[in-house]
């Protein structure tokens, strides 16, 4: 069995190359591949686990990243918690500030549009894997999809505070309608 610290220096590594991916689409888009990581790689959790996780940090005040943190805490403790959070702070605060500093010495010219234009899809398509994962992964009788199909419509064609959704969800679970 791995110590706390060999899988908090294995989340820290893994979470650290996934965290440079994340442009535009912010650490919700790498969701799948952590779910993956800490659930089939490594069974470090179960799935029922991570998307409990995830639920919880999002319906908490602060930064979307935080369901890292805790994802790193259920997986190691403390050590885990801190590797998690660092490797998705750290290395893009790095690259942003590298960016910052060479972008302003170097004039982009048309490359600089070129760039943006060619990474635009990256965010976008990883935002919509999240959304898939998560949906696959929640979804799993008629009752839910109707309660999914049902909130989506809604987030679409109003502007309703999702947490109003998500209590009539949980009362919808409450009276054991899904």
């Amino acid at each position: 069995m791995n110590s706390d610290l060999e899988i908090s220096v294995s989340l820290f590594l893994h979470f650290a190359l996934l965290s440079m991916m994340a442009i535009g689409g912010g650490v919700l888009a790498l969701t799948p591949e952590m779910l993956r990581f800490v659930t089939e790689t490594h069974p470090w959790m179960t799935p029922q686990v991570f998307v409990e996780c995830f639920t919880l940090a999002q319906i908490a005040p602060g930064p979307n990243l935080l369901f890292a943190t805790l994802v790193g805490m259920q997986a190691a403790g403390l050590t885990g918690a801190v590797a998690a959070t660092t490797a998705l702070i750290v290395p893009p605060s790095i690259l942003a500030m590298a960016s910052l500093h060479f972008g302003a010495k170097i004039r982009w010219g048309g490359w600089g549009a070129t760039i943006r234009r060619a990474i635009m899809p990256l965010p976008i398509g990883m935002v919509g894997a999240t959304a898939w994962s998560l949906t696959t992964m929640t979804v799993h009788d008629w009752a839910q999809g109707l309660l999914f199909a049902a909130a989506l419509g809604v987030m679409v064609k109003t502007r309703l505070n999702p947490l109003w959704l998500i209590a009539v969800g949980a009362g919808a679970g409450a009276m054991g309608w899904v």
